[in-house]
């Protein structure tokens, strides 16, 4: 299958794929950061399934044009969401695709720092239900493998240019000030949402999810190991099958 390319809001380029059938239902996937923006197996897998995939790189990351975390991340995934039933062109053959927003269901997937994206957008009326791989929950909980400063520090160095943001901003999400489900927990309905989340994992603290779960009523499958992981679960059997119980 051929991944195709896209603009949304001028901004933010995003690959997606349509289904080899006529089909109604989507999934934006959220990923996680930093990272190289490639899962070409999960595009295909979900789009083989009979889903539109749709994988948006956040503004001021990778090719997309904008500065990263000017302004809370799912704002570029609700973005894509207002775009969808207006028409989108894939860049290369400049064929135009548009997708009715009275007849589509919606699902967001989110891992690790895109946890959150797929958290907060399940509040939009239009997401039909959201999925989250050990999502970050609290910025200020701990965390072994990254902590908030060291990370912070590192992704320049380690990814230059990718991400294009403000120590400012930075500094504004580590302190929970905006782009936390912990602060939005009582906007958020869990009947939609299924998060799934390893006990061992040193980098989003699990212990956060269990509250926050508890709290909103999410459903939550935890694995006693596992460590980190995000998105790419999705395609695994055991995952998947949980996955396609919930949509």
């Amino acid at each position: 299958m051929n991944i195709l390319r896209t603009r949304f809001k001028k901004d933010i380029v995003c690959e997606f794929i349509p289904p080899n059938r006529p089909s109604n239902k989507v999934i934006i996937f959220c990923k996680g950061m930093p990272g190289l923006p490639r899962f070409p197996q999960v595009l295909e897998f979900w789009a083989k399934k009979g889903y539109w995939v749709f994988f948006p790189r956040y503004r001021g990351t990778w090719e997309s044009d904008g500065e990263f975390l000017k302004e809370s991340p799912e704002k570029d995934i609700l973005d894509v969401i207002d775009e969808l039933p207006k028409g989108f062109t894939d860049l290369w053959s400049g064929r135009s695709y548009k997708l009715s927003a009275k007849s589509y269901k919606l699902f967001i997937f989110g891992g690790s720092f895109g946890g959150p994206a797929a958290i907060l957008c399940s509040r939009d009326p239009r997401v039909t239900k959201a999925v989250a791989f050990a999502p970050v929950i609290d910025w200020e909980a701990p965390s072994e493998e990254e902590p908030m400063d060291k990370l912070g520090a590192f992704i320049p160095q380690g990814f230059g240019q990718s991400y294009r943001f403000s120590q400012k901003n930075w500094d504004r999400l580590s302190h929970n000030e905006f782009y936390s489900p912990l602060k939005e927990s009582d906007t958020i309905d869990g009947k939609k949402l299924l998060i799934f989340h390893a006990k061992d994992d040193e980098s989003c603290h699990y212990p956060s999810t269990k509250t926050f779960a508890e709290k909103t009523g999410a459903k939550l499958i935890t694995l006693r190991t596992g460590g980190h992981f995000g998105i790419s679960k999705s395609i695994e059997p055991r995952f998947y099958k949980e996955i396609k119980k919930f949509l």
